[in-house]
């Protein structure tokens, strides 16, 4: 089995009234947990590699990782570009095999991220790769630190009209477009707009609309955002905090006792395999 893009998985995901996970990878032991997870499920899968990602990792070692999940796995995988800010990096992805990427101009104006995202899909469709591209903010991330409080005015939600036009004119295979979430961890119950959603999907001719900061919303809420039209739904940071808190557990069981970063680094794959497996319940509405 060979990587593949998002297409067909958007396609089916219309018919089967559910949503395909995109989970961002950093190591083996994510590689590890998302894959087998998908394994068990048999759920569909995209695994995206993130600014964060790629400054801890770098490309080769994730997309070997990636490529040795498809060989122990046999799962058809869509590995995906987050959050392209460049013309030039979208580039270098495409080139070592990235099969789907996305161009984020969504803090440009509005002409100047058409034009980019235009160019972004004549260089995708060259390598038969899909493109995602984002309008409005998600504004700034929470860290759940307690530095950030209050309503986050530099929000700025999706114009489903304006996306209408920006979809027509760009070619885009995905629209990731803000209704309230936020990267991140919540500070306050995130208050998301699915009418947005729904008025996107029209506007659009039934684009997958993506939903970033999938992390630490209710399964009620994912309901009704896949029910709106959200197709795609981006999820690391609570998976990465199940990982976290098994590690502290395994260190306050280990009191005094000799640590070995291997059984940490298990214990965080175990935890993250079962986040993920029921994330990937509840994105198949089961």
């Amino acid at each position: 089995m060979a990587l593949v893009t998002s297409t067909e998985m958007f396609k089916k995901a219309y018919e089967g009234g559910y949503a395909v996970g995109a989970f961002n990878v950093n190591n083996m032991e994510i590689v590890q947990g998302i894959t087998e997870a998908a394994r068990e499920e048999k759920a569909p899968l995209i695994l995206q590699v993130s600014k964060g990602a790629r400054a801890y990792a770098n490309h080769t070692y994730l997309i070997k990782l990636v490529e040795a999940a498809i060989a122990e796995t046999g799962l058809p995988i869509c590995l995906h570009l987050d959050h392209g800010e460049t013309l030039d990096y979208l580039k270098k992805a495409l080139d070592i095999g990235f099969t789907s990427i996305m161009y984020d101009g969504s803090v440009l104006p509005y002409d100047e991220n058409l034009k980019n995202t235009r160019l972004a899909v004549e260089m995708a469709g060259k390598a038969g790769a899909s493109v995602e591209a984002e309008l409005g903010s998600m504004g700034r991330r929470e860290t759940g630190s307690g530095d950030t409080a209050g309503e986050d005015e530099t929000k700025i939600y999706a114009d489903p009209e304006l996306a209408g036009k920006f979809a027509a004119a760009s070619s885009i295979d995905a629209l990731a477009c803000s209704f309230g979430t936020t990267r991140g961890i919540y500070l306050t119950e995130p208050r998301l707009d699915f009418s947005a959603v729904s008025r996107v999907r029209s506007a659009t001719g039934g684009i997958p609309v993506v939903m970033h900061g999938g992390s630490g919303v209710s399964r009620e809420d994912f309901a009704k955002a896949i029910r709106a039209g959200v197709r795609k739904i981006n999820y690391f940071t609570y998976m990465d905090k199940a990982g976290g808190s098994a590690v502290s557990a395994h260190i306050e069981r280990q009191k005094g006792k000799l640590l070995f970063f291997s059984d940490m680094a298990s214990a965080a794959r175990g935890a993250m395999k079962e986040n993920v497996k029921e994330a990937m319940r509840i994105f198949a509405m089961q």
